[in-house]
């Protein structure tokens, strides 16, 4: 029998992306020391993306893609995803997040049923990363400048316009599209527990944590939920708890928070020399420099939405 686990609800990213009536968001996002990640999320909507400058890593479900600029990914619903920028060029992208009933997936006509259903359940996928050697890039990348433009002059007509110019870009992959099955029980039980301990590890970081505690929740073994994260993840259980703590910490400073003391305890740092030692050996400096160096009155976000 396949395996149909429930999405981690507490995971799914709760942001609003455009309004109800028109469920169209764009994002500019910028990766850099400071903000050296998206953590792991899902949500209904789908994903379009143009990376403009720099390189990263995305991690889509549990397949790993290297991203250069200039390439374009499209992120299905209601699929788990997360990006690293690379360490010597830092990310920066555009992306279109819009919802599949703003395409019509949510209508009985033809197109639902043969195409935009499909593509919600997940039974008909798409490319996930469209490079410069892919044949349906030019096309592509012509496209997104189109709702780009569109998304920025608002032209009269603009909201169809955009769902055109998405609906065009479904059709410039859909050759090279295939037709899957639901996802082997294994897969889709790893991706759900997955879901679940990151998830956990997200609203708890600031918590003690521990390799016996976080296997539970998977129903692993110790031993076996450490290849498990080491395998998906790709550094070790701790060392992904602490780099998150360190990023909540270096995202606090940049908000606005001057006091290292509060803050190395707020994100889960009980020893405030390891937390000086550990900040210094990831960001290049201890955290009274990283605080002086942000202009003051500013306030930095890794992403922001237009």
């Amino acid at each position: 029998m396949t395996y149909h686990p429930t999405l981690s609800p507490e995971q799914k990213e709760q942001a609003r992306h455009g309004e109800h009536m028109f469920p169209l968001q764009k994002y500019i996002t910028t990766l850099s020391e400071l903000y050296p990640s998206v953590s792991p999320h899902w949500h209904d909507e789908a994903e379009l993306t143009l990376v403009t400058s720099g390189a990263c890593t995305y991690q889509i479900h549990l397949d790993t893609y290297e991203v250069e600029t200039g390439d374009i990914l499209f992120v299905p619903p209601a699929v788990l995803h997360s990006i690293t920028a690379s360490p010597s060029h830092g990310m920066c992208s555009e992306t279109y997040v819009f919802h599949m009933n703003f395409l019509g997936a949510n209508t009985a006509d033809i197109c639902a049923v043969k195409y935009l259903t499909p593509l919600t359940n997940q039974t008909l996928a798409l490319p996930r990363l469209i490079g410069k050697n892919h044949p349906a890039y030019n096309t592509l990348l012509d496209i997104f400048r189109r709702i780009s433009r569109a998304y920025a002059d608002m032209p009269p007509g603009y909201e169809l316009l955009l769902r055109s110019f998405l609906l065009q870009a479904i059709v410039a992959l859909l050759p090279y599209s295939s037709e899957t099955e639901a996802h082997s029980s294994l897969e889709s039980e790893h991706t759900f527990k997955l879901k679940l301990v990151l998830e956990y590890i997200g609203e708890h970081y600031a918590e003690e944590l521990t390799i016996s505690e976080l296997s539970r929740i998977c129903y692993f073994s110790e031993y076996h939920f450490m290849r498990f994260i080491k395998k998906y993840v790709g550094s070790s259980c701790l060392e992904y708890i602490k780099n998150l703590r360190l990023e909540k910490a270096a995202e606090q400073f940049a908000q606005g928070e001057r006091s290292v003391l509060d803050t190395a305890l707020a994100c889960g740092f009980g020893n405030l020399s390891y937390f000086y030692r550990e900040f210094k050996k990831k960001y290049g400096m201890t955290p009274k420099k990283f605080i002086e160096s942000i202009p003051s009155g500013e306030v930095h976000t890794p992403y922001h939405y237009q």
